[in-house]
């Protein structure tokens, strides 16, 4: 099985925290549209035939496709690829565009989850953020999106904001729960290079922000969920049992994907490559015919790392079993030597062949998985 990833680079304003790829502009909006048509055409071999098990639509705001549009997008897919019956067809939306004839709109194309960028049911911490939507808004798409058939349904939560007080945090896990969301994604905010929020702290403009403060964010939330019966299957992802991302856990299992668009990036395990960031140049190579995309060889000990890094991430682990199936017995055996001392520190958890992260070791998860690389 494999997935399918799209990336629609467009959105209403910039969020001062972002560093996805998009654009504010969008007057290449329907010209984009026809060159993802054709770069599906164009890339319709990579999955080399796969049965597609999920697609997923996004940004950038991919809300702001028009019904047309997303109609389109769906008829191609569906057209070049083998889409398995039940597929999970997830898009993600901003709480603004989530009125009730939207909804029923995207019901109509086949979506049937939606990954909402909540970020806050706060006022205060979204216009820090300056996300486009209101608290109001935040709360009323989850019950009109509930109300329009919509159960299969993700919200993105950020934590460590300067704005968010501990109890401001847990009433937003709270609301959540209250409103039977049945996957919540939460992240700590990060200060990524080149963003709004990287100059306004350089220039002291906005505080730095509080490590420690989101480390205890993390800690609550982690408690909480657990209580209200969710599964942390990996370590920003919450899920009611059975609700799990299929798309999002393709990636954290190894399975192949396609991207789609600028900035998209395309795995068949034994490479990676990622479309130029740019929409303009993006569009200009697909009129001439050309995916413009670059390419990476992995090596053995790149996939070997790539499977640490991910299968860490998950309550699945990382199966020694499979290392030593795939990279040999040599390099199953230094894992699992450089696995003891965190082992030892209570970080990491044996059991059989099977290493996983204890709750005290997620916080400090990529140190731990870099320090575990070949």
């Amino acid at each position: 099985m494999a997935g399918i990833y799209l990336h629609i680079p467009f959105c209403k304003q910039a969020c001062y925290y972002c560093n996805f790829h998009f654009s504010t502009s969008r007057g290449q909006q329907s010209s984009l549209v026809q060159q993802l048509l054709k770069e599906m055409t164009l890339q319709k071999d990579y999955l080399a035939g796969q049965p597609i098990s999920s697609i997923y639509f996004g940004g950038g705001t991919p809300s702001l496709l028009t019904a047309d549009e997303l109609h389109l997008l769906m008829d191609q897919l569906h057209t070049l690829f083998h889409i398995e019956n039940n597929a999970e067809i997830t898009l993600e939306a901003n709480p603004d565009d989530l009125t009730p004839a939207k909804l029923k709109e995207l019901a109509a194309t086949g979506i049937n989850r939606l990954s909402i960028g909540i970020q806050s049911f706060h006022e205060a911490d979204l216009q820090w953020m300056h996300r486009a939507h209101n608290s109001q808004q935040a709360l009323a798409c989850i019950q009109n999106a509930q109300q329009s058939g919509f159960h299969n349904l993700s919200i993105d939560l950020i934590y460590g904001g300067p704005t968010l007080s501990d109890e401001g945090w847990e009433q937003n896990v709270q609301q959540a729960i209250d409103l039977q969301v049945t996957h919540l994604s939460c992240y700590a905010l990060t200060v990524e290079p080149g963003t709004a929020l990287d100059q306004f702290i350089r220039k002291k403009k906005m505080a730095a922000v509080d490590n420690d403060k989101a480390a205890r964010h993390f800690e609550q939330l982690m408690k909480w969920t657990a209580t209200a019966g969710y599964e942390h299957y990996e370590i920003s992802n919450f899920a009611k049992p059975g609700w799990h991302s299929r798309h999002n856990s393709s990636y954290w299992q190894g399975q192949h994907y396609l991207g789609l668009g600028p900035s998209a990036h395309s795995f068949n395990r034994h490479s990676r490559q990622w479309n130029i960031a740019n929409n303009a140049l993006y569009i200009k190579s697909l009129e001439e015919g050309t995916v413009p995309f670059e390419l990476e060889e992995l090596t053995p000990a790149m996939q070997l790392n790539e499977y640490i890094m991910t299968s860490l991430r998950t309550s699945a682990g990382c199966h020694l079993s499979i290392v030593q199936e795939l990279f040999g017995a040599d390099k199953c055996l230094q894992l699992l030597s450089n696995a003891t001392p965190f082992i030892q520190k209570g970080w990491i958890r044996r059991e059989a062949d099977i290493l996983t992260l204890t709750r005290e070791g997620r916080l400090f998860a990529d140190g731990i998985a870099s320090d575990l690389f070949f």
